[in-house]
C-alpha cells in the first residue's frame, strides 16, 4: 500500500492513502487487519479524505513495514467482519444532517420571502397529513400537536415560525433515526455470531474445521451447549434448542430429523447433525436488528413512562392553548402555549439517552440487549458471582497430572483431552490446551460422549467405560474406587488446586490438578461494587468448601456457597428476588444458565460457554472484571441523565409557557427557544456518560 505520512507523534501516526478512492469495504478491511495486530491500540479511518490515524505501541519501523506490505486482496478477512459495519450508515446520516442545515442557510440568505413561504407551505403538508391520520385513528399524540402548531402559524401567515418549527423537527428526526440505527447496529454486531470452528462430519468421522470452509450441503455436528452456526435441516439426532435469541420463546423447542434450525440458536440438551443451508451471516444480523427494534419488553421502565407521558401531555397542551385564548382572547399568547410542548423533548431525549448508553457500553466490549437491563443494574442491591472463570481467571491451567494406575501421565492427559475437547467449559479448555502445549495429539478413540451438567463426562474407550469429572460424580454417582496401594498418595493430593478425576473401568486412573488463579482485580472490584450501592455480594461454586472458603476470604464477599448444583444457584436467585432484592447474576458456564435466566439481570463473561452468552441479558467482552464497574457507572449515569433531562424539560418549557402567556416573549421566539432546547438536550443525550 502506498501512503504519505501527514503527522506523527510518539504512539500515533496519521497518513493519507494514495489511491483514487477508498471504498467502505476497503476501509473495513484495513481497520480489521490492523486492529487485529497486538501492538495496535486503535485505528480511525476517514474514507472521504482517505486519512488513516493509527495509535500503536512498540517500534515505528515495524508498523511502517506492515503498512507497506499491506494489500486489500491478500488479507484473509472473515466475511462476517465486513458485513454491516456501520461505516456507510454514519456517512449517509452525516450527509443528511449537513445537507439539511446547508439548505436552510442558503434558503434564508438567497431566496426571496414569497418563495420561502411557498416552500414552507409545501413542506407543511407532510406534518398536517400525519396529524390528521393520527386523529383519524382516535389518538392524541405528538403528531397532532406538531400539525396544529404549524397550521396555526400558517393561518396567521407566520411562515417564518412554521418553517423554523419544521426545520428543528426535521433535524430532530435525523438525529433520532441516526442514533437509533447506529445504536441498534452496534448492538446487533456485538450479538452476531463469532463461531470460529465447527465439527464437520464425513463418512462417520468428526473433524474440527474453520467455519470459513463450510459450504451449503455439508453436515456439521453441534454438541450440547453450543451455538448452531448456520441455518439448516436436522439430518440426524434429537435435541432441545433454545431459540430465545431469535423468537423470544422462553422454553426450548424440540428438534429432530427434518426439523429446520437457525443460526444463533443454542442446543441445550442432546446433539444434532445438521445439513447446512446458508453459510452467510447477514440473515442472522438482520433478524437481530428486527428483534431489537420491535421488542418493547427491552425498553427501560423510565423510557416507557417518558414516552407514554409525552403522548398523555398532548391533550393538556391543546387544552391549555384553548383556555389561554378563552381568557385572554389573544392569539399570540395562546400560540405561546401551543408552540411549547413537553412531548417533543421527552420523546427525543429519553430513547436517545438509552440507546446512547447501550452504544457507549458496546465501546467497552459490553453488550446490553435492552435499556431495561441498564435500569435493573442501576437499581440492583445484590450481586451473585460464579467462581470459576468469573472471580478466577477465565483460563485455568493444568498444574500437574498425577497417575493412579501406573500409566504415563502424558497418555492419561491425552485421553482426558480427547474427552474434554467436545464441551465448552474453562476447566475442559485447560486440559485441551495442556495437551496441545505438550504436543499430544488425540485422535477420536472413544464412542459417543455423554455430558452430565455440573458433574462430568462419560464415554467408552476400547470397550472400557471412561469418565472424567468432579469428586462427587466419579466416586459417589459412578462408585469408582482408588487402588489400595494408591490411597495414601490420594490423601496427599495438594489442597491449593482444583481436582479433575479420570477413571477407567471403575478405577481411578489420574487426578488432573487445575490451577485456577484469582483475577488480580477481583477484590478491588468487589470493594468498588459495595461503594457503588451493592449491599450484598455472594459467591457460588460447585467446588469444594475448602477451595471456596479460601477464595471468598481473599476477595471479600459477604456470603459464599460451595458444592452447589445449577438448580441451587437458580433457587438462591429466586429466593433473593422473593425477599424483595434486585439481583445481578454473573457467570460463564453452562451450569450458570438457569441462574442467569432467573436473575433480574444475567451477565455472562464472553470467554465462557456460548449458551451462557445467548441467555444472558448483558455480556462483558473484556477479560477484566473492572468492566462490571464501568457497566454500573454507565447504568447509574443513565438513570441520573434521564431524571435530569426530565426535570430540565418540565422546568424549562414551563418557564417558556409562563413567559409567553405573560407576553414577555413572542410565539416565534418561544418556538425557537423550545426547539433549540429540544435539539440541545437531544445532542447532549447522545454524549458519553462514563468518564
Amino acid at each position: 500500500m502506498k501512503f504519505v505520512i501527514k503527522h506523527e507523534i510518539k504512539g500515533r501516526i496519521r497518513l493519507n492513502v494514495l489511491q483514487r478512492r477508498m471504498t467502505y469495504q476497503e476501509a473495513d478491511i484495513l481497520q480489521y487487519y490492523f486492529e487485529s495486530l497486538d501492538y495496535i491500540d486503535n485505528v480511525k479511518i476517514n474514507t472521504r479524505i482517505q486519512s488513516v490515524t493509527i495509535f500503536y505501541t512498540g517500534k515505528r519501523d515495524k508498523l511502517l513495514n506492515e503498512l507497506k506490505a499491506f494489500s486489500y486482496n491478500q488479507e484473509d478477512i472473515p466475511e462476517n467482519a465486513l458485513q454491516n459495519t456501520g461505516r456507510e450508515l454514519n456517512d449517509i446520516y452525516w450527509e443528511k444532517l449537513v445537507t439539511r442545515v446547508a439548505l436552510r442557510m442558503v434558503n434564508n440568505v438567497l431566496l426571496p420571502y414569497p418563495i420561502r413561504s411557498l416552500i414552507t407551505i409545501v413542506k407543511s403538508a407532510r406534518y398536517i397529513v400525519e396529524g390528521l391520520r393520527t386523529l383519524a385513528k382516535r389518538k392524541m399524540e405528538v403528531a397532532v400537536l406538531d400539525a396544529t402548531a404549524i397550521t396555526v402559524s400558517m393561518l396567521r401567515k407566520d411562515y417564518k415560525t412554521a418553517g423554523s418549527v419544521m426545520f428543528f423537527l426535521g433535524i430532530g428526526e435525523i438525529l433520532e433515526e441516526w442514533t437509533h440505527k447506529k445504536s441498534v447496529g452496534d448492538l446487533a454486531r456485538s450479538m452476531s455470531l463469532n463461531v470460529g470452528k465447527v465439527w464437520l462430519t464425513n463418512d462417520g468421522r468428526e473433524v474440527l474445521v474453520p467455519t470459513s470452509v463450510i459450504k451449503p450441503g455439508d453436515n456439521i455436528l453441534v454438541h450440547m451447549g453450543n451455538v448452531i452456526p448456520f441455518d439448516g435441516t436436522v439430518a440426524l439426532g434429537e435435541a432441545m434448542v433454545n431459540q430465545s435469541s431469535l423468537t423470544g420463546e422462553s422454553m426450548p423447542v424440540e428438534k429432530k430429523r427434518g426439523s429446520v434450525v437457525y443460526a444463533g440458536t443454542v442446543v441445550e440438551e442432546g446433539e444434532l447433525t445438521i445439513e447446512v443451508h446458508e453459510t452467510g451471516g447477514s440473515s442472522k444480523y438482520e433478524r437481530i436488528v428486527t428483534m431489537i427494534e420491535e421488542s418493547e419488553k427491552l425498553k427501560s421502565a423510565l423510557e416507557s413512562r417518558a414516552e407514554h407521558l409525552a403522548d398523555r401531555l398532548v391533550p393538556y397542551t391543546l387544552a391549555g392553548t384553548g383556555l389561554v385564548y378563552l381568557f385572554t382572547r389573544n392569539v399570540t399568547k395562546a400560540l405561546a402555549v401551543l408552540m411549547v410542548d413537553f412531548s417533543c423533548a421527552l420523546k427525543l431525549a429519553m430513547p436517545i439517552s438509552v440507546l446512547s448508553a447501550i452504544r457507549e457500553a458496546s465501546s467497552y466490549d459490553i453488550t446490553v440487549k435492552g435499556g431495561k437491563f441498564l435500569e435493573a443494574v442501576a437499581e440492583a442491591d445484590t450481586i451473585v458471582f460464579d467462581k470459576t472463570g468469573t472471580l478466577t481467571k477465565a483460563r485455568p491451567v493444568v498444574a500437574d497430572v498425577i497417575s493412579f494406575n501406573g500409566d504415563d501421565p502424558d497418555e492419561l492427559l491425552r485421553i482426558a483431552a480427547c474427552m474434554e475437547e467436545h464441551f465448552p467449559h474453562s476447566m475442559a479448555k485447560a486440559v485441551v490446551d495442556a495437551a496441545k502445549e505438550r504436543g499430544l495429539e488425540h485422535e477420536e478413540m472413544h464412542s459417543k460422549v455423554e455430558y452430565i451438567v455440573a458433574h462430568g463426562i462419560s464415554t467408552s474407550i476400547d470397550g472400557k467405560k471412561a469418565i472424567i469429572g468432579s469428586n462427587h460424580f466419579v466416586f459417589e454417582d459412578e462408585n469408582c474406587v482408588v487402588l489400595e496401594e494408591m490411597k495414601e498418595k490420594f490423601k496427599a493430593l495438594p489442597d491449593e488446586y482444583s481436582h479433575l478425576y479420570l477413571a477407567i473401568d471403575g478405577i481411578l486412573a489420574a487426578v488432573i490438578c487445575i490451577e485456577d488463579p484469582l483475577r488480580e482485580e477481583a477484590a478491588e472490584v468487589i470493594s468498588k461494587l459495595k461503594a457503588s450501592g451493592i449491599s450484598k455480594v455472594v459467591m457460588m461454586t460447585g467446588d469444594s468448601d475448602r477451595t471456596a472458603k479460601a477464595i471468598a476470604n481473599r476477595v471479600g464477599v459477604d456470603e459464599y456457597y460451595s458444592e452447589v448444583l445449577p438448580e441451587d444457584k437458580a433457587k438462591f436467585v429466586e429466593k433473593e428476588k422473593a425477599d424483595g432484592r434486585r439481583v445481578i447474576m454473573i457467570g460463564d458456564g453452562i451450569n450458570d444458565s438457569p441462574a442467569l435466566s432467573a436473575a433480574d439481570v444475567g451477565i455472562a463473561i464472553s470467554d465462557g460457554a456460548e449458551i451462557a452468552r445467548e441467555i444472558a441479558d448483558i455480556t462483558i467482552g473484556a477479560d477484566d472484571l473492572n468492566e462490571i464497574i464501568t457497566l454500573k457507572n454507565i447504568s447509574n449515569g443513565l438513570m441520573k441523565r434521564i431524571n435530569k433531562n426530565y426535570r430540565f424539560i418540565v422546568g424549562f418549557n414551563s418557564g417558556l409557557i409562563l413567559l409567553g402567556v405573560s407576553g414577555a416573549v413572542q410565539p416565534t421566539t418561544s418556538a425557537l427557544m423550545h426547539n433549540t432546547s429540544t435539539l440541545a438536550i437531544g445532542l447532549k443525550s447522545m454524549g458519553n456518560i462514563h468518564v
